[in-house]
């Protein structure tokens, strides 16, 4: 009877039914307390999600590949949710084109701004050249930014790390940056957001206002196009 808990979680750790089940539950529970702190920023229910099944992987011993196998179907539905943002982007469609001549603008300069400032940064501080490489494309949504980081033959377990990481940081810190500043229109705020943050700021711009989440989804979006241009040539010119 002992050996039968035991063997209880043998059988369901191997099943992706419970990994996913893991992955909803802490999500849906961190959602909720962010809710109950009326959304604030250290409140972030991704970055509380992560490091909470980060910890539950670690007491059962369980392998990333074993959580995977299960929690992937959240990852298949990254897809949809990307594609989903051309709802709001064609219900805003007129207040974007209004806006299209400084959107462009800023997404130029942001551009440039993500990557030169991680590269430099990183030179600075002496990292190796593969390191430099793998941190460039950290600012664009993670499937965008590993194949970047194939192409330049760098790591792209590590460039996958930074772009949560970046993602996570920007999140918590767009809004009350943007108060700081006093930057009051949600087109900006959003734009920043999703330039600097991807996925997980425009998550945090939809939760502050729709159209800041528009205007993110957008950033987001053309980021990674602009980004699969700039960081090889930043690359040339900028590594030692």
């Amino acid at each position: 009877m002992s050996a039968s808990p035991f063997s209880l979680w043998v059988y369901l750790a191997q099943s992706p039914l419970l990994w996913l089940t893991v992955t909803l539950v802490v999500y849906a529970v961190t959602d909720a307390l962010s809710l109950r702190t009326r959304r604030h920023p250290l409140a972030n229910p991704v970055l509380h999600a992560m490091w909470i099944v980060a910890a539950f992987l670690l007491l059962t011993g369980t392998p990333y590949t074993t959580y995977f196998a299960g929690a992937q179907f959240v990852h298949f539905l990254l897809g949809p949710a990307t594609v989903a943002l051309a709802v709001p982007l064609y219900q805003n469609r007129w207040t974007v084109l209004q806006a299209i001549v400084p959107m462009l603008a800023a997404l130029v300069l942001g551009s440039i701004t993500a990557i030169v400032s991680v590269v430099m940064l990183a030179e600075a501080f002496g990292l190796p050249r593969d390191v430099v490489l793998s941190l460039a494309p950290k600012s664009v949504t993670a499937g965008v930014a590993m194949g970047i980081s194939e192409s330049l033959h760098a790591d792209p377990s590590l460039t996958a790390v930074a772009v949560v990481l970046t993602g996570i940081i920007g999140a918590v810190i767009v809004t009350p940056l943007m108060n700081r500043t006093g930057i009051t229109d949600f087109r900006a705020r959003g734009f920043a957001a999703g330039l600097a943050a991807h996925g997980i700021g425009t998550a945090r711009a939809f939760q502050v206002d729709p159209l800041a989440g528009t205007f993110s989804g957008i950033a987001m979006s053309l980021n990674a196009l602009v980004t699969s241009f700039l960081v090889p040539l930043a690359v040339t010119l900028l590594i030692r």
